[in-house]
C-alpha cells in the first residue's frame, strides 16, 4: 500500500515497488481518511505501507503511530521528504522497516524491498532464532561473517534462490532428525534434484552435515541436519 498525497509521486513509486518481483500494490491513499478507511474496510491488509509522513489531514507521526498500534503485522517503510532527526529518531523508535528520503532513488527502494522480503522468508516457519541471526535481521551485525550463509542473491551461485534458501533453512531446523532431499522436495514442492542441490550447497556452506539414512530395503538414503544437532546427536550416542 502506498499513501501518498501527489499522485504522481504515488504513480511512480507505485512503478518502482511492481518491478521487484513478488510486489503487488494493493492500494494508493491519498489522505490518511482514505487509508483509515481502506484499512477498517475488512478486506486483506497489506504486509507493507509506503508512507509519506507530509500527508494533509494529519499532524506529523500521527498516521504511522495508528497503523502501528491497529495493525500491528503491517511494516511500514517512511517514504518522505521529512528530514528533520526527531522525526527520524520517533519513526526508528516507533519500528519503521526503514526511512527514505525524497526523491526516492528506484535502487535505494529496492534494496529495502528485497531486504523486507528476504527477512520475512527467513523468520517462515520458524519456532526460534539464534543471537546472529537476530543481529541480522535488525541490522546490527557488525562482521560479515555474522549473517546467516549467504543470504544476498550476488553471494549465491547459480540455481539458488535466497527467498526459497531460507524457507529450506526453516523447514530443516524443524526437523530435528534430519531430512532427505526426498523429503523436502515433499514439503515444498520442488523437484527432487532441485531439493538436493540446495541441500548440498548448505553442507558446501557448513551449516548441515550429512549423514546416512538406513530404511528396511534398498540403498541407503542423504540425510541432512544442522550441524548442532547433528554433534549433540553424536555425544548422546544416537
Amino acid at each position: 500500500m502506498i499513501i501518498e498525497d501527489d499522485f504522481r509521486i504515488s504513480a511512480i513509486h507505485r512503478q518502482f515497488v511492481e518491478d521487484v518481483d513478488g510486489y503487488t500494490v494493493i492500494k494508493e491513499a491519498r489522505t490518511a481518511k482514505e487509508a483509515k478507511a481502506f484499512l477498517q474496510c475488512g478486506g486483506p491488509l497489506p504486509d507493507l505501507v509506503l508512507l509519506d509522513i507530509y500527508i494533509p489531514d494529519v499532524v506529523g507521526l500521527d498516521l504511522f503511530r495508528y497503523i502501528r498500534g491497529q495493525y500491528p503485522t503491517i511494516s511500514l517503510i517512511a517514504v518522505t521528504a521529512a528530514t528533520e532527526s526527531e522525526t527520524v529518531q520517533n519513526a526508528i523508535v516507533g519500528g519503521v522497516f526503514d526511512y527514505i528520503i525524497k526523491p526516492v532513488d528506484a535502487s535505494r527502494l529496492k534494496r529495502s524491498l528485497l531486504s523486507f522480503q528476504e527477512k520475512r522468508a527467513f523468520l517462515a516457519g520458524r519456532k526460534t532464532v539464534h543471537q546472529k541471526e537476530i543481529d541480522y535481521l535488525i541490522g546490527t551485525s557488525f562482521e560479515e561473517e555474522e549473517r546467516p550463509p549467504a543470504t544476498k542473491k550476488k553471494d549465491l551461485p547459480k540455481g539458488i534462490d535466497p527467498i526459497t534458501l531460507h524457507k529450506v533453512i526453516g523447514l530443516v531446523r524443524q526437523e530435528k532428525q534430519g531430512i532427505t532431499a526426498v523429503e523436502l522436495s515433499k514439503q515444498t514442492g520442488m523437484g527432487h534434484t532441485t531439493a538436493r542441490r540446495y541441500l548440498e550447497y548448505l553442507v558446501s556452506t557448513r551449516m548441515l552435515r550429512p549423514s546416512l539414512k538406513y530404511g528396511t530395503v534398498g540403498r541407503p538414503e542423504r540425510q541432512y541436519l544442522i550441524r548442532g544437532t547433528y554433534e549433540q546427536n553424536d555425544r548422546n550416542g544416537d
